[in-house]
């Protein structure tokens, strides 16, 4: 097949190449192929520095074409306050899995941002109760965005708190989505007392220490662990891991960087107490929810194969539409 060249795309293409209810579809697609052993091991590799990190993600699938995807991102918890930038900032390389030609250069952050999302999505398809109505989203970013819009695509979101140590980011967050979605979305700084009537809470904060304790959370909650993708980070409560069913992406991956590996190594579970990963639940191999009394963490890290099945999408999308600047044509 003759290459015509790189394709360069910037974020602001990306969004308007890339919707949540594809992108879950994508995903959902991407786990089951995992878990049906149909895929390479995704890799990961993590470097501190003294005030963030970088990681760089790794993957192949096999879809209309065999695609690869290398990603490199900074998180950097104080950018924006020290420097007016992104708290995530990275770059993905998307190749043809055949003959290694870079097919594409992306910006990163909308991808990861909505796969992210995507994720929480699916997993709360599979493992919150189909009655859940009331959801809290502790980190009122980007990511808490996305999160609550994916979640009202698999579930009849009626109310929704919003939680963020900058109070005035929760206030903006909740007139925002409520505008956004439609769903009545208030600003709350008594966390304890929200995830107590929720049936579905979502953290993903840059957190160090864990914030959501074993007594706030209710027989049937789900819970979406997104924070946690490098060992320093933490959110939940490792007791609260101990009681929980706990359901992870990648359970290597989860062990090393997630939430569970604060609990592992604090002796409260071993790799052994995990349920299942979610791409096993999706394949039916192992059951998701079995009762409306379970309290069900889904532990993300960050799958790598989310990153390939997303930056296809957009890659495909973008040659049919003519957009993006190419480069390596050889003229």
């Amino acid at each position: 097949m003759k290459q015509e060249g790189t394709l360069l795309l910037r974020r602001s293409e990306i969004a308007r190449l890339l919707g949540i209810e594809e992108c879950m579809a994508a995903v959902e697609h991407a786990f089951k192929l995992h878990a049906e052993g149909k895929t390479a091991p995704p890799g990961v590799l993590g470097i501190h520095t003294r005030d963030g990190a970088f990681h760089i993600k790794a993957g192949l699938l096999e879809l209309a074409r065999p695609y690869f995807v290398t990603k490199v991102n900074a998180n950097y918890p104080q950018n924006t306050k020290r420097f007016g930038l992104p708290l995530i900032q990275g770059i993905i390389v998307l190749c043809d899995g055949e003959n290694g030609y870079p097919l594409a250069l992306m910006d990163s952050m909308e991808i990861t941002i909505i796969r992210t999302g995507a994720a929480t999505g699916v997993a709360a398809n599979y493992l919150a109760r189909p009655d859940a109505k009331v959801a809290t989203i502790c980190g009122c970013g980007n990511q808490g965005r996305i999160s609550l819009k994916a979640i009202a695509r698999v579930r009849p979101l009626a109310l929704a708190y919003a939680y963020d140590i900058d109070e005035s980011q929760a206030r903006r967050f909740a007139d925002e989505l409520s505008e956004e979605t439609g769903i009545e979305v208030k600003a709350v700084s008594d966390l304890a007392g929200a995830v107590a009537e929720s049936d579905i809470c979502v953290t993903c904060t840059p957190s160090k220490r864990y914030f959501l304790n074993r007594e706030y959370v209710s027989p049937g909650t789900f819970i979406a662990a997104v924070g946690a993708d490098n060992e320093e980070k933490q959110e939940i409560d490792p007791a609260l891991m101990r009681a929980s069913k706990v359901v992870v992406d990648l359970l290597e991956q989860c062990a090393t960087i997630g939430d569970l590996h604060h609990a592992i190594e604090q002796g409260l579970v071993t790799k052994a107490d995990v349920h299942a990963e979610l791409g096993e639940v999706i394949a039916g191999r192992k059951a998701g929810r079995t009762s409306d009394e379970e309290i069900i963490i889904f532990d993300s890290t960050g799958m790598a194969l989310q990153d390939v099945a997303a930056a296809a999408i957009v890659y495909e999308r973008a040659i049919a539409a003519g957009m993006g600047i190419v480069l390596n044509t050889g003229e």
